[in-house]
């Protein structure tokens, strides 16, 4: 689930990812590097009095791209030497401004919030930042309502550029089609433009839009989309907005016996993806996706840059890549660690990189 305004990273396809992300490596990968010069292994204050105290507040830690950014997270936190105090609110709103809370009253000196709805969310990312508490967010637009934070997020807007260009190569003008997604949230909610435009450029004609937002969405969602891929079975393709709804949009085509008609083009990646993905027959056939693991890794770097006072802007964006179904199959691609061998533009090793602050590997 993946997510702002610096260089766009273009149309980069599988086979040209590397090349493209190599041309735009000092507009946008260089976007969080450290000015200051320090000489490896030279930690600055407050990394120089060990470990600091951190809280990491979480909307929902469930599902495959969430396990994967939280371990991530953790993975660089370790290594950059943070104490991280984990709060996952399961997709409760009230919950997270709750968590949000006592992570401020508990002495932290870096708040990571990673998702979240924004109106609740906002006024505490402010009291945060005002209490001299750095916060660095992930896939929440705060821009205007919290503008002393640190805003961190996959470019949603490009990843479903990238997909829906290919799925406009596979389908076609003129097609039928449907559209899986849930709005109020950010990730989530910066793609839709994109798939408006599409619509139109391609004169599609969307039969249905579906979705709701859970700690459980593969699941929960299965129904919604089973129930109008029924009253709809001629639709040609599905666009899913995040890989958890993508996974429900495939039980449903499978429920209706539909899988040889209906194509499915989603957002995000995972070893689970990659399994459905290269399954004989699978009606999925391509995603646009960062590496989840990569992003916690680089969301956790930005906020140690910023309380190291070396970051020097308030917006750090993660470019992507496309991945299509025969990439992965004619790579024999079983697992994200040779995803990652095949791309490793993925790694995202040089945003928000300092002598100082080594990054993990996955």
């Amino acid at each position: 689930m993946k997510r702002n305004t610096v260089t766009r990273l273009g149309l980069c396809t599988v086979l040209g990812v590397l090349a493209c992300s190599k041309d735009h490596a000092g507009d946008r990968q260089g976007a969080g590097r450290s000015a200051s010069g320090a000489v490896a292994g030279e930690k600055p204050a407050p990394f120089d009095a060990g470990p600091v105290k951190i809280a990491l507040v979480q909307y929902s830690g469930a599902g495959d791209y969430f396990e994967q950014w939280t371990a991530g997270a953790r993975k660089q936190g370790d290594a950059a030497g943070f104490d991280i105090q984990i709060y996952d609110a399961r997709a409760d709103s009230a919950k997270q401004a709750s968590d949000m809370d006592a992570a401020i009253a508990s002495g932290v000196k870096g708040i990571i919030v990673d998702h979240g709805l924004a109106r609740p969310m906002c006024p505490l990312i402010s009291k945060a930042t005002d209490a001299g508490i750095a916060v660095v967010v992930y896939g929440i637009e705060i821009t205007q309502c919290a503008p002393k934070a640190v805003r961190t997020e996959q470019d949603d807007a490009n990843l479903a550029t990238l997909v829906l260009t290919q799925m406009a190569k596979e389908v076609g003008d003129g097609a039928e089609v449907g559209y899986v997604t849930v709005f109020g949230i950010a990730p989530f909610d910066r793609p839709d433009p994109v798939w408006k435009k599409f619509r139109t450029e391609h004169k599609w004609k969307q039969k249905f839009v579906i979705g709701k937002l859970t700690n459980a969405m593969a699941a929960d969602n299965v129904p919604l989309v089973a129930g109008v891929l029924k009253a709809n079975p001629q639709v040609k393709a599905i666009f899913a907005s995040y890989d958890e709804l993508t996974k429900a949009a495939l039980s449903a085509i499978e429920q209706n016996s539909l899988s040889p008609k209906v194509a499915v083009y989603g957002i995000d990646i995972s070893k689970a993806d990659i399994e459905l993905m290269t399954k004989k027959d699978s009606p999925w056939k391509a995603t646009a996706t960062t590496d989840p693991r990569a992003a916690g890794a680089a969301t956790t770097r930005t906020l140690a840059l910023e309380l190291a006072g070396q970051l020097g802007k308030k917006n750090v964006l993660f470019p992507g890549a496309l991945v299509t179904q025969a990439f992965l199959l004619e790579n024999r691609i079983k697992s994200m660690d040779d995803l990652r061998a095949k791309l490793p533009a993925l790694n995202l090793a040089d945003v928000s990189s300092a002598s100082w602050l080594r990054s993990v590997s996955f």
